[in-house]
C-alpha cells in the first residue's frame, strides 16, 4: 500500500518535473480574465492587429466574436481587413512558401495554441503570458530577437513597440556543488528602449491577449462548465430518487 502511494505521488509530480525541464524558465502565472468580456474585447483586437499578419486561425471565424460582446457593426468596422468579410475564417494572404523564406518555417496556426501548449506544460495561458513577455534583444539570431521561455526562437517579438526594448541581466555566482565553478544567473531585464506602455499597462495587454487565445481555443467552454453542473446536479437527484426507489422496492422482501 505505502508503495502503491509513492508511486501515485510520483505521478503526480511528472507533469511539474516535464515543466521544469521544457525551457527552464519559471513560468508566471496569468490572470484569469475569461469572464471578462472587456478583456476578451480588447484582447481580440491584439490578436488581429499583430498575431493575425503571420499567424493565421483557421478554426475561427469573424462572426463568432459576437459571443464576446461584440456587434457585427463593430466586428466590419475594427477588426476586418479590407477584402475580409464577417462570416469568413481568421486567415492570413501570407503563402506558405514565403513565410518558409522569410522565417525558415510557415508560422503555425494559432486555433488552439492555448489547449495545445497546456498540454505541453501544465498550463498553456500561463506560457503564452510568460512566452509574450521574455523577448529580448539579440543581434546573433536572424531576427534581432531571442526568447527566454522559448531560446532561439525563429518569431520576431512584433509587440516590441509597445513593451519597448529589453536584455536580460545575469549575476556570477558559484556553484555550491562545485566552488570552483561560477554559474550565470538571470536576474531579471534591463529596459534599453522604452515602449508606449508603461510595465504595468504592458503585463495587462498581454493578459487580454492571452485570454483571448485561450478564448478562441475553446469558444464554448464556459457554456460546457455551466451545463456540466447542471448535469452533475440532474444525475445527484436522480441517484438520491434511484436509491430510495430501490429500497421501497426490496423493503418487503425477506
Amino acid at each position: 500500500m505505502k508503495l502503491l502511494k509513492k508511486l501515485i505521488a510520483a505521478l503526480v509530480l511528472v507533469p511539474a518535473f516535464a515543466l521544469a525541464s521544457e525551457g527552464g524558465f519559471p513560468l508566471d502565472h496569468a490572470p484569469d480574465r475569461g469572464e471578462d468580456l472587456v478583456a476578451l474585447q480588447h484582447g481580440a483586437k491584439l490578436f488581429v492587429n499583430y498575431c493575425l499578419n503571420c499567424h493565421s486561425a483557421a478554426s475561427m471565424r469573424y462572426n463568432r466574436l459576437r459571443d464576446i460582446g461584440l456587434t457585427e457593426d463593430e466586428i466590419k468596422n475594427n477588426l476586418l481587413f479590407t477584402s475580409d468579410k464577417v462570416g469568413d475564417l481568421m486567415k492570413v494572404a501570407m503563402s506558405p512558401k514565403d513565410a518558409k523564406a522569410w522565417f525558415g518555417t510557415p508560422p503555425p496556426d494559432l486555433s488552439v495554441m492555448a489547449r495545445a501548449k497546456s498540454s505541453e506544460a501544465g498550463s498553456g495561458a500561463d506560457w503564452l503570458y510568460t512566452y509574450l513577455r521574455t523577448f529580448y534583444k539579440d543581434d546573433t539570431r536572424p531576427t534581432g530577437w531571442n526568447n527566454m521561455v522559448f531560446p532561439n526562437v525563429g518569431m520576431p517579438h512584433v509587440l516590441w513597440e509597445l513593451q519597448g526594448v529589453q536584455v536580460p541581466k545575469y549575476v556570477d555566482e558559484k556553484n555550491l556543488h562545485e566552488p570552483d565553478k561560477v554559474e550565470h544567473k538571470f536576474e531579471g531585464f534591463e529596459k534599453i528602449k522604452p515602449g508606449k506602455l508603461s510595465a504595468l499597462e504592458y503585463d495587462n495587454a498581454v493578459a487580454d491577449l492571452v485570454a483571448y487565445m485561450q478564448w478562441m481555443s475553446e469558444p464554448s467552454q464556459h457554456t460546457r462548465k455551466r451545463l456540466g453542473v447542471w448535469v452533475l446536479l440532474f444525475l445527484g437527484l436522480f441517484l438520491v430518487l434511484a436509491w430510495r426507489l430501490n429500497a421501497s422496492y426490496w423493503k418487503d422482501v425477506k
